[in-house]
C-alpha cells in the first residue's frame, strides 16, 4: 500500500516540522522571558524608572519577576496541561498590555521585544500539541501522533 505509505511519512514530516517549531519557539520565549526576569533582578531601579515612565507603580517589579520565571516554568515542566495553557494565556495579556503601554506612551521602539515575542508565543502555542504527550484542548489540534505512537489519529478522537 504505498499510498498509505505516503501519507505516514508525509504526517511524520508534519509532525517533525511541528516539533522543531514548537521547541525552537518556546526555547526562545523562554530566554526572552528568563533574560528579562533577570534584568528586573540585575537593574531593579533602571527597571522601577522605566515602569514609572509607562504608568505604572514600582512595587510591580518584584511580582512580574516571579510571574516571569513561574510561567516558563510551567510551560517547560508541563505539570499540568491547565497550568501550562493558564501560563502561555498570562504572557499573551503581559505582551500585549506591554506593547500597548509603550505605543501609548509614544515610544514604539520600546513594544518590538512584545511584537517578537507574541510570535513566538502564538507559534509556540499554535505546535505543542505536535510536540508534548498531552494535548492541550486549546491548541489546534492538525494531525498529532498520540501519545502510544499511533500516526494518523487526530487528538480529539477517542482511541
Amino acid at each position: 500500500m504505498p499510498q498509505v505509505d505516503a501519507i505516514t511519512l508525509a504526517l511524520e514530516k508534519n509532525l517533525m516540522t511541528g516539533n522543531y517549531s514548537y521547541w525552537t519557539t518556546t526555547t526562545l520565549l523562554s530566554l526572552l522571558y528568563l533574560a528579562s526576569a533577570t534584568m528586573y533582578i540585575a537593574r531593579r531601579d533602571w527597571v522601577r524608572r522605566a515602569l514609572a515612565d509607562l504608568g505604572y507603580p514600582g512595587y510591580l517589579v518584584p511580582m512580574l519577576t516571579a510571574v516571569k520565571i513561574l510561567a516558563v516554568a510551567a510551560i517547560l515542566s508541563r505539570v499540568s496541561v491547565a497550568l501550562s495553557d493558564l501560563a502561555y494565556a498570562g504572557m499573551l495579556f503581559h505582551l500585549l498590555l506591554s506593547a500597548s503601554a509603550h505605543v501609548g506612551v509614544r515610544k514604539p521602539g520600546g513594544a518590538l521585544p512584545a511584537a517578537v515575542g507574541l510570535v513566538l508565543l502564538v507559534v509556540s502555542f499554535a505546535t505543542q500539541n505536535a510536540a508534548r504527550d498531552i494535548p492541550s484542548p486549546y491548541a489546534p489540534a492538525g494531525n498529532v501522533v498520540a501519545a502510544h505512537g499511533n500516526i494518523g489519529i487526530p487528538a480529539t478522537q477517542d482511541q
